[in-house]
């Protein structure tokens, strides 16, 4: 029953985290805010709500190492699996912004949130408003450069959405509400009764399933988007989503509820291959075919994904 918890749950977040992010654009458009604003912030939030459902739940019911696994794991998914995988298939371009702004901020969250997670062993509260509050600065300078700078592009917002009425807007919020948490209850039971089973931890599970799953709904539009040899998946969109997985997920958990490192390894492993496979994107980005993502770039970074899996489950 645990396998078939965690399948209904992955579909219920995919489901409920396209009916959130569509309900939360079409409310914007009703609001008169700006299709590049709407791009920056609404969109990235909703898309992060199956991480954030899924941590708070698990931080409420006393499973925190689950929490931080979903995020920690996310993340490494997001660039080892996502990335590599959408490189392989098709050669991405690396923009300017990458390193000047994305990349030095996704490394900079990654460290400081090192470093909460290893002064106390918890992330308090006062530590996720400090989260929060780096990630309104970040989005603050974002927005007023992308009105100075015609070049900078927000992720793509369906225009049609601009239409849609309001008994629909609010149809899809609640049926994506009621997915997000249903989809969240279910993930985590699952997840602690498969840990139980197969006798692992239950920060194994979350590294590595629960991460891919919550990690699903990026992974396919990523696939999709090489497979017609379109560029609407970007490097730009990952590092962003796993700032946004950091800052706004950990922080909102941890301002309702504190998260307790319970597992050593989140601290003495699976930081330090987050912190890794960032670092890691700098001198691929250079050598030795500059602000290009291809083939061999893309095994590598899915290869160091496979190892990461591998090691996970012989720990």
């Amino acid at each position: 029953m645990s396998i078939v918890f965690l399948l209904i749950g992955f579909v219920l977040l995919v489901i409920g985290g396209e009916f959130l992010v569509r309900s939360s654009v079409a409310l914007s458009f009703r609001m008169n805010i700006s299709r590049m604003v709407i791009g920056l912030t609404v969109v990235s939030f909703a898309t992060s709500a199956p991480e954030l459902l899924v941590s708070l739940q698990a931080a409420l019911t006393g499973f925190s190492d689950i929490s931080l696994g979903n995020i920690i794991g996310s993340n490494i998914a997001n660039i080892g699996l996502v990335l590599g995988i959408t490189a392989m298939i098709s050669p991405l371009t690396i923009d300017r912004d990458f390193y000047r702004i994305n990349w030095p901020v996704m490394m900079a969250f990654s460290i400081v949130l090192y470093f909460f997670l290893s002064s106390n062993k918890m992330l308090s509260r006062v530590e996720g408003i400090a989260l929060l509050a780096g990630l309104a600065v970040y989005l603050f300078f974002l927005i007023r450069r992308s009105r100075k700078k015609d070049n900078v592009v927000a992720e793509e917002v369906d225009e049609k959405l601009k239409t849609v009425s309001s008994f629909k807007i609010v149809i899809w919020l609640l049926i994506g509400i009621l997915a997000l948490w249903g989809g969240s209850e279910l993930l985590v039971k699952g997840a602690v009764d498969l840990a139980t089973q197969l006798g692992v931890s239950e920060r194994v599970i979350s590294v590595t399933m629960i991460a891919v799953g919550t990690s699903v709904p990026e992974l396919a539009a990523s696939l999709i988007a090489a497979f017609k040899q379109e560029k609407a998946i970007s490097l730009g969109n990952l590092i962003g989503s796993n700032i946004f997985n950091i800052a706004s997920v950990l922080g909102i958990t941890a301002l309702i509820q504190p998260i307790v490192v319970q597992s050593s390894k989140i601290l003495t492993s699976d930081m330090f291959w987050m912190i890794g496979i960032g670092f890691i994107l700098t001198p691929l980005a250079f050598l030795p075919k500059r602000f290009r993502m291809g083939k061999y770039k893309g095994f590598i970074l899915f290869a160091g994904y496979c190892i990461f899996v591998a090691l996970a489950f012989l720990e």
